[in-house]
């Protein structure tokens, strides 16, 4: 089934926040692409949707999605460089790293696609569009979750995820002319999941046994967590204590959640896909194929519910 406009509008695809749970745009990518024939005259990303979207534009998107199911948790922690003293848990130059071997070192003008990238100026709150300049500085700035990964300096700005102003940039793809928005949302069904995150924590820390500044830090609060544990329970061993991670993140989660919801009710997308990914975690990068699979079915659950009938697709 082919789905083309029926006239020569432009199409813009807005790839949203989501860490993680951003593997599922490769699915949703390569379902519009081999399923229905549709590429996208604009793409704008934010966070992991800025990460995916320049390898689309890029055209790596092959590559990228076979690393995407090889790569394990041990892996993923073997790039995790924490550094406590450098504005978040992680670094993130090693990680980015990695990402970036299927994103080109070219200034975003030169990219076959125009494309743009959604950031935050830490000073200001500011929501920042990047379409100028190093294709890797707007990946990274983009990708800055506050409290996880190091915030980026670029342009005498530091720059964290545009996540926490424009989680799903419906906006900046209108801006760069597009006609019809193919937006998808990665932060649907996360509250309630987010509470049920138990076991995740656990998989982390088995991973991590080859770093050493995460088993210091782990051997001298362990007795302290035990006294804290024994205060808030009242001794009940019953009760379980969201960890520090479970808290971080699901307390993220609500956050995108709320501010994608504010956003796309302002500005909605002609086109909205919504993979259900909300069970898993923000730093489940292992977890690729079932987010890729996940994305290859919200667009069909799309295309069966008519989704793009009504902005005068014909199905052919």
């Amino acid at each position: 089934m082919i789905l083309m406009p029926t006239d020569k509008q432009k199409i813009g695809l807005a790839l949203g926040s989501g860490s993680a749970r951003g593997w599922g745009h490769i699915g949703v990518i390569k379902a519009l692409q081999e399923q229905h024939g549709i590429r996208p005259d604009i793409i704008c990303g934010c966070s992991i949707g800025a990460l995916v979207g320049a390898a689309l534009a890029c055209r790596h998107m092959d590559q990228l999605e076979q690393w995407v199911r090889d790569i394990s948790m041990r892996d993923i922690v073997r790039l995790l460089d924490f550094n406590l003293g450098a504005g978040g848990l992680i670094q993130g130059e090693r990680l980015l790293e990695s990402f970036c071997r299927y994103v080109d070192n070219v200034p975003i003008e030169q990219l076959p696609v125009p494309f743009g990238a959604i950031a935050t100026d830490l000073e200001s709150g500011r929501e920042c569009w990047l379409q100028q300049g190093s294709l890797h500085d707007a990946v990274r700035a983009s990708i800055a979750l506050p409290g996880l990964f190091s915030p980026h300096h670029l342009r005498h700005q530091w720059l964290v995820d545009g996540g926490l102003v424009n989680p799903v940039p419906v906006s900046l793809c209108r801006a760069m002319g597009a006609d019809i928005v193919i937006a998808v949302n990665l932060n649907s069904e996360l509250v309630g999941n987010h509470a049920r995150a138990e076991g995740r924590e656990t998989r982390l820390a088995l991973a991590l046994p080859q770093n050493e500044l995460l088993q210091k830090i782990a051997t001298g609060l362990t007795p302290l967590a035990k006294r804290a544990k024994a205060m808030l329970t009242n001794g009940d061993d019953d009760i379980r204590i969201p960890g520090m991670f479970e808290a971080m993140t699901g307390a993220i989660d609500i956050m995108q959640d709320r501010i994608t919801r504010s956003r796309l009710a302002g500005d909605p997308p002609d086109v909205l896909i919504s993979p259900r990914l909300g069970h898993m975690g923000l730093l489940e990068f292992d977890r690729g194929e079932e987010a890729i699979e996940e994305g290859y079915a919200a667009v069909a659950s799309a295309v069966a519910n008519g989704a793009f009938r009504a902005v005068n697709m014909e199905v052919t």
